[in-house]
């Protein structure tokens, strides 16, 4: 028989169904089951579809608005406080990953309430004044609603991690409702970008045991790299001034 996963709507075999002497019988009984079971996880699919089809909106909303403050300030200004924008939204797999680590019930609802970071945006900057810039942008446009913020800038992880992280909540509007959609943020400088991709690609080599040495080199180089953003922010400060945002 067959078991129906909620969140992939795939199906797995956890056993194998045997022949039976009555064909005519209990044969017939067990493939109507099967087919009773192929036609919930084709819904279970198509709900998985819908759900994560509202995230997919989320970001393209929360992308318009960073494309707009961009264009604007590329216009107005002849340079971007916005180096490169990425997006991610979790795959089924990595939903389901998600929701066994953290012991989440494998339900959509459960799901809703408890992952937030289903939808991904990492915006790039080249300075830190960028970062918070764009912060302050967003945050103060009125359908965009702030509800964590984790500035890993101020204070960074253990192992030299630098970034600004925000979950916001952003309306979406289906043909039938208006539904607010989390979108994790995670804003950075060119410098924190490098380091964290280079520390990403380490870790996944090493299955996340990653030597000592090469931790305490990573460790030495997230601080270069935060030397590296000061430097160039006092040198940007030398030619126009304070700056406590894009130079216009």
């Amino acid at each position: 028989m067959t078991t129906v996963d909620p969140i992939s709507g795939g199906r797995s075999t956890i056993a194998t169904v045997r022949s039976l002497p009555d064909p005519s019988g209990e044969h017939n009984l067990i493939t109507g089951l099967v087919d009773l079971v192929e036609a919930s996880s084709d819904e279970m699919a198509r709900e998985l579809a819908k759900f994560r089809m509202r995230y997919k909106f989320a970001i393209d909303e929360v992308s318009t608005k960073i494309a707009i403050l961009r264009e604007e300030f590329e216009h107005a200004h002849d340079h971007s406080p916005i180096e490169h924008v990425r997006t991610r939204l979790k795959s089924p797999d990595s939903l389901l990953a998600k929701a066994r680590k953290i012991g989440c019930p494998l339900t959509l609802d459960a799901v809703e309430q408890n992952i937030r970071d289903i939808a991904g945006i990492r915006v790039v900057c080249p300075f830190v004044s960028d970062v918070y810039w764009i912060m302050e942008m967003l945050s103060s446009q009125s359908d965009v609603d702030v509800v964590e913020v984790e500035d890993y800038i101020a204070e960074p992880k253990a192992n030299g991690y630098r970034s600004l992280h925000l979950i916001i909540k952003v309306p979406v509007y289906l043909s039938d409702r208006a539904v607010d959609v989390p979108v994790e943020l995670q804003i950075r400088t060119i410098a924190m970008d490098f380091w964290a991709s280079v520390e990403h690609s380490i870790y996944y080599k090493y299955d996340g045991t990653v030597p000592t040495s090469l931790r305490d080199e990573l460790g030495a180089a997230a601080r270069t790299a935060a030397d590296l953003d000061a430097t160039m922010a006092r040198l940007r400060s030398e030619v126009h001034g304070a700056v406590h945002g894009p130079i216009g």
